[in-house]
């Protein structure tokens, strides 16, 4: 049995979702076939968060990230991005798993907004309350 070429892994935070796939290469990050520094344009906290697994684990410059990322805002996104590589780097050596669970990149946020419930004017508003 040969080892795969590339590992695929899908990353999600609250409702964004990251379909994520490493290939051996230079380091190169694309997301909606855009290159990373495009799609987050300045804000450079987000580009830093989507490449941590590869700080964490010593891996930089070793694969190229192909992602499809649907869903959420932009920090939604990075999160997804970073849980999607944290996925995919596990799949290619289970050994780096120790590492990435210990920074917290394989957690997933589940935070996503209450639905409204009926006879209410929103998720936990009520109606203004009159006793007479």
């Amino acid at each position: 049995m040969s080892t795969p070429i590339e590992y695929y892994a899908t990353g999600k935070r609250k409702t964004a979702i990251a379909r994520v796939r490493l290939r051996a290469g230079t380091g190169e990050v694309h997301l909606n076939d855009k290159a990373l520094d495009d799609y987050f344009g300045g804000h450079e906290a987000l580009k830093m968060v989507a490449k941590q697994p590869f700080a964490v684990t010593e891996t930089t410059e070793k694969f190229d990230v192909l992602a499809i990322v649907t869903g959420g805002g932009p920090a939604a996104q990075a999160g997804a991005v970073r849980h999607g590589i944290s996925r995919a780097l596990c799949e290619f050596n289970l050994e780096l798993r120790k590492r990435l669970k210990k920074a917290g990149f394989l957690t997933r946020d589940a935070r996503i907004k209450e639905r409204k419930k009926y006879g209410q004017k929103g998720a936990r508003r009520r109606f203004q309350f009159s006793k007479r």
